[in-house]
């Protein structure tokens, strides 16, 4: 009766020889396995960019991943930009309405404000954490405690900057911006094609060119849909002549609350919170679905042709692995607002240890801004006291914008007699 298995001889050498011919030339299955992974690192990295003609994000493992899932989301979802990957809220200083944030660039705006908030607003945060970390330290001294032993606060107080539109960067609204993220996507791409012609000049296989070649165009059509731009900045512009003041802040608790004010140029911060996904019924053309259907398909065929390249194939993986850390890089890396379509101009900034104080102080040097934010960090209301000087500040900013209402009428009166 024959054996049900074959027989295989002892051998402990095999599977060293083994390990060492696939890391000497590593087999077909080894690449498009990798082409499989980080398709929510492409996504990522397409939504830093992405907004205009081209949208530099180098060829890497995940892009097949990503193109597949994409289709999904053109024709499921609706839509191709991710949602925002940092929670916020922002507010309405004039009526005080608050909205939850669902646009990628509002999320990043609010993540990244550490990096580009500047040295006025990073010194009142030391000053701040300095003035809690003293007071601690004379609490334990009262206490009879070792004051050494009191560690600096990681957060102290509220911090309100106040920021406004740049009206001299009126070009870059709605913008993708062409900082280090966006020169890097150029860069890799041209270091790409150089490895995949080493083996083309070596041992004369083209193959690894091809792939490496065709796989960059299909990054930079996918990239320049229309629709990127229209989701990505689905807002209107505040029209001249009209104002409009915003707070940002990640909500009770946060250290800091951002005021972006719109003085006849801007975008509608409302509009664009929303979210181009929170709409109700939203709308993606039938070009895009199609042709992200038809890029999901030639991925898939460039992935079957990849697995037909048996020579050379580090230089494929290296290929693959260079557009992946550039993709890490972009999808995580911190912008200046500009960059993402925002650019602002820094005005002032307040802040306190005490919350309370550096609303009322907020409410005192801009009218609104401070009513706004109460209901964000007090939602239970303020104490009698509080609210009165809070009242107090209201009613003697109205009668100000009164008397000025009236010398204004007055003054056109009088013009008008002469």
């Amino acid at each position: 009766m024959p054996p049900f298995h074959k027989h295989r001889e002892f051998d402990l050498n095999a599977p060293s020889a083994a390990f060492k011919a696939e890391w000497a030339s590593p087999t077909n299955y080894a690449f498009t396995i990798l082409l499989l992974l980080g398709g929510d690192v492409v996504s990522r990295a397409l939504a830093q960019l992405a907004g205009g003609r081209i949208t530099p994000v180098a060829f890497s493992f995940g892009w097949v991943s990503y193109a597949t899932s994409a289709i999904n989301s053109a024709i499921g979802e609706n839509k191709l930009m991710p949602g925002a990957d940092t929670p916020c809220t922002v507010i309405n200083a004039e009526n005080g309405q608050s909205r939850g944030n669902g646009s990628w660039v509002l999320g990043r705006t609010m993540r990244d404000f550490e990096y580009w908030m500047g040295d006025p607003v990073r010194e009142k945060v030391k000053e701040l954490k300095n003035s809690k970390w003293q007071y601690d330290k004379d609490q334990a001294v009262s206490k009879g405690l070792d004051p050494s032993k009191v560690e600096f606060p990681a957060h102290a107080g509220l911090v309100v900057s106040v920021w406004k539109f740049d009206a001299d960067k009126k070009d870059q609204f709605q913008k993708p911006g062409r900082d280090l993220l966006f020169w890097s996507g150029i860069v890799v791409a041209i270091i790409q094609l150089g490895v995949s012609l080493i083996p083309l000049g070596v041992y004369g296989n083209w193959g690894v060119f091809l792939v490496t070649a065709s796989a960059i165009l299909l990054c930079l059509l996918t990239g320049c849909q229309r629709q990127w731009r229209r989701e990505k900045w689905a807002c209107r512009q505040i029209e001249p002549g009209k104002k409009r003041t915003y707070l940002m802040t990640r909500g009770n608790g946060a250290q800091h609350a951002i005021v972006v004010e719109c003085d006849g140029c801007g975008l509608n911060l409302e509009d664009l919170c929303t979210g181009f996904d929170n709409l109700d019924s939203p709308a993606i053309s039938k070009t895009t679905r199609f042709g992200m259907i038809i890029l999901g398909v030639l991925w898939v065929i460039l992935l079957i042709t990849s697995s037909a390249l048996t020579d050379q194939s580090w230089f494929l993986i290296a290929v693959g692995g260079i557009g992946m850390l550039q993709n890490m890089f972009v999808a995580g890396w911190s912008r200046k607002p500009e960059a993402l379509g925002l650019p602002l101009k820094f005005t002032t900034v307040i802040g306190s240890p005490k919350v309370i104080t550096a609303i009322i102080e907020a409410e005192r040097a801009f009218p609104t801004v401070g009513r706004a934010l109460v209901g964000t960090f007090f939602p239970g209301g303020l104490f009698p006291r509080e609210e009165k000087e809070l009242a107090a500040i209201e009613a003697e900013a109205k009668e100000k914008k009164r008397q000025m209402k009236e010398a204004k009428n007055l003054s056109e009166v009088k013009n008008s007699m002469l």
